[in-house]
């Protein structure tokens, strides 16, 4: 699934054939369509789109492949025109590309992106793009759009409750929907978009995808913390154990670490445990130990 020829929907392939005959240029946009959801929307994702798929060339073996496919499929294959792009433009698709800063918060409607083709022999090319842009640009701006609704209620509560909510903020909405979605690169372009609003991510396929598409040093963090598997490990008599060994192992001056503890009971391990037996070594750490209630009773919920 990497021949951009075939990155496209089956009906574009036949329409370098429904062009007037004096066409020459076609200029086309992209928008947010307004909706009640949300007003605005948060643009991002072009860049990795535009670095991942635009400076990739075209190949004549993407060429023969896809002719085979469409012949195949039942559509028509502009050959020759693709052929141009190989021969006359080493492989790289003859488009001029504007957009608004990736990051800007735009009214539902405007246009967020313009493009057009740069050959006159190529009016068909412009809209050829727009199944892969659209997909390219909808998902991270869906996500950084959503993120960023999170942040704004997360940000009202921290300026009624918190002295530093500017310092706060960043780490308020952890991302980890690396799991929840339908492969890697969903991961790695939703987890980039979830970072322009928050800086803790668990999705590090982000991290990688941020350094290579927007050139980012390292563009979000996260700390050391326990999951159900390695707390139950240690079985429900050793429940103490397990915990003091996160203390011994992470929590040490100005660290965080987080532990899930409700493993068997919330209730217990916040009042007799962590208040009680562990009391004084949290205290002496140094360190802010985050006690994480999860997902409720094991016996209650499956």
């Amino acid at each position: 699934m990497t021949n951009p020829l075939l990155a496209t929907d089956s009906y574009k392939q036949s329409h370098y054939r429904q062009y007037p005959p004096e066409a020459r240029q076609i200029s086309a946009y992209v928008e947010a369509r307004a909706n009640p959801f949300s007003g605005n929307v948060l643009f991002f994702g072009l860049q990795a789109y535009l670095k991942k798929a635009l400076q990739r060339p075209i190949t004549v073996k993407d060429i023969e492949r896809a002719a085979q496919i469409c012949l195949a499929h039942g559509v028509p294959f502009n050959r020759e025109g693709w052929q141009q792009i190989v021969d006359e433009h080493a492989g790289l698709l003859p488009l001029e590309i504007k957009a608004l800063p990736e990051g800007s918060l735009v009214p539902s409607g405007v246009p967020l992106v313009q493009l057009e083709n740069t050959d006159d022999r190529m009016p068909w090319l412009t809209t050829w793009v727009e199944t892969a842009l659209l997909r390219a640009v909808w998902y991270p701006s869906t996500v950084a759009t959503m993120s960023f609704k999170c942040k704004q209620v997360i940000y009202r509560g921290l300026l009624a409750t918190s002295d530093e909510p500017d310092q706060q903020i960043p780490f308020k909405l952890h991302d980890f929907g690396a799991r929840g979605v339908s492969s890697s690169e969903s991961a790695a372009l939703g987890g980039m978009a979830h970072l322009v609003n928050f800086a803790g991510t668990d999705t590090m396929e982000a991290l990688e995808a941020a350094t290579e598409f927007y050139d980012a040093d390292i563009a979000g963090f996260s700390i050391p913390a326990a999951e159900h598997s390695t707390m139950t490990s240690w079985g429900p008599e050793r429940e103490t154990a397990a915990y003091a060994n996160m203390l011994d192992q992470f929590a040490q001056k100005d660290a965080l670490v987080a532990v899930v503890s409700d493993s068997y009971d919330i209730h217990n391990a916040v009042k007799n445990i962590w208040c009680g037996a562990l009391k004084d070594q949290v205290l002496s750490s140094g360190a802010t130990v985050v006690i994480r209630p999860d997902s409720g009773s094991p016996v209650e919920t499956p």
